[in-house]
C-alpha cells in the first residue's frame, strides 16, 4: 500500500479521536496526533518527527518556518534521522550528508491507541533502487513512536543482506528555546568532546554546556541524560536514551545562520540541538540479521 495516498492511508491506519493523515505543504503527507495528553506531527517525508506540544506546554520541538518541503530535501528543525552515515559520509563527499532516511518517503506500517492518553505509529524503510546507488547493502529501518505526556522514538535498524555494514546515526533532534544564550545543558560535565569548530580538537567539557558562539561538539562516551535548562520558558526539557555512547551539541550562531536559505537569519537564537547518535567514535556494525535499536525519549519539567 503505497504511503503517498492519502485515500488509503485514512481508512487502513486513521484512529478517531488520536490520528488522522493530512497533506502537508507541497503535498507531502504527515500524520497529525492529538490525544488527551500531547498533539504532534509526524511526516512520512523522512520520519520525520515536526512537532511535539504536551498540553500546557510551549511547543518542544523547533521548525522552521523557512524549512524545505520538497522532496529529496531535509525538512529544517524536528526530529531528522541521520543514517546510514552521520554529517558528511566519511569517504565521497558528494554523497549527500546525514544520509538518505531523511528525505526518503516511509510506509505507514502500524498504529495504535493505547489508550487516551497515549497514540502510537510505527514507519518503515527498506533498501530500494534509490538508496542502493548511494549505499548498497539490504536493510530495514523501522521506527515506533509513541505520543503522550512524553514522547517516545526508537529506531531500529536491521542487516537483511548477506555482509556486514557499519553506520553511524542519529536523532537530530531541535528543541525550542527562549535565548540559546541564556540556557544551559547538564548531564556532559566531564566528557570529552571533538570539537568540529575548532580543528577537531579534543577536549573536556567543565560543568555545563553553556552556548555562546557557533557550537559542533561530539560528546564522547555519553549514555546518560541531557537535561536542557531554560529560564526564559521556565521549564527543563530532559533528554533521555539507549543505544547511544555519544552525543552532539549544536547551534550555527549568527555567521552560518545567514548562510541556510531555510533558516532565518536571527532564528538560530530560538533552538538549540541535543543530539541522540551513534557518532564520532561510536560506530555500529552488523552482521547479516543483526539489529541495532537507537532510542530516545523527550520530557518536559516545569519548576
Amino acid at each position: 500500500m503505497p504511503s503517498s495516498n492519502i485515500d488509503s492511508l485514512n481508512p487502513q491506519f486513521s484512529i478517531a479521536h488520536h490520528l488522522v493523515f493530512k497533506k502537508g505543504p507541497n503535498g507531502l503527507i504527515y500524520a497529525e496526533v492529538k490525544n488527551d495528553s500531547a498533539e504532534a506531527q509526524i511526516f512520512l517525508h523522512g520520519a520525520h518527527i515536526t512537532s511535539f506540544i504536551p498540553n500546557g506546554q510551549e511547543p518542544v520541538i523547533f521548525l522552521s518556518p523557512k524549512s524545505l518541503y520538497e522532496p529529496g530535501k531535509a525538512i529544517r528543525g524536528g526530529i531528522p534521522i541521520s543514517w546510514p552515515w552521520f554529517a558528511d559520509h566519511p569517504t565521497d563527499k558528494t554523497k549527500p550528508a546525514h544520509g538518505f532516511a531523511r528525505t526518503s518517503l516511509w510506509d505507514v506500517r502500524a498504529t495504535r491507541r493505547i489508550s487516551r492518553d497515549e497514540t502510537a505509529i510505527t514507519l518503515g524503510l527498506t533498501d530500494n533502487e534509490d538508496t542502493l546507488k548511494l549505499w548498497n547493502y539490504r536493510f530495514d529501518l523501522e521506527i515506533a513512536i509513541r505520543v503522550g505526556n512524553e514522547l517516545d522514538a526508537g529506531l531500529t535498524m536491521t542487516n537483511t543482506g548477506k555482509e556486514d555494514f557499519t553506520i553511524t546515526s542519529a536523532f537530530h533532534s531541535y528543541y525550542c528555546v527562549q535565548d540559546v544564550s541564556d540556557i544551559t545543558i547538564s548531564g556532559l560535565e566531564g566528557r570529552e568532546y571533538i570539537d568540529k569548530v575548532d580543528d577537531l580538537t579534543k577536549k573536556t567539557q567543565d560543568g555545563p554546556v553553556i552556548i555562546t558562539d557557533e557550537t559542533d561538539r561530539i560528546y564522547l562516551d555519553s549514555k546518560g541524560d541531557c537535561v536542557i535548562d531554560d529560564p526564559g520558558l521556565n521549564r527543563k526539557i530532559r533528554v533521555a536514551k539507549s543505544g547511544s555512547s555519544s552525543t552532539v551539541v549544536w547551534n550555527p550562531w549568527t555567521q552560518k545562520a545567514r548562510q541556510m536559505k531555510d533558516l532565518a537569519d536571527l532564528d538560530y537564537v530560538k533552538f538549540i540541538c541535543v543530539e541522540t547518535t551513534n557518532a564520532g567514535g561510536d560506530l555500529i556494525t552488523l552482521a547479516p540479521g543483526e539489529q541495532h535499536k537507537l532510542e530516545l525519549n523527550i520530557a518536559v519539567q516545569n519548576p
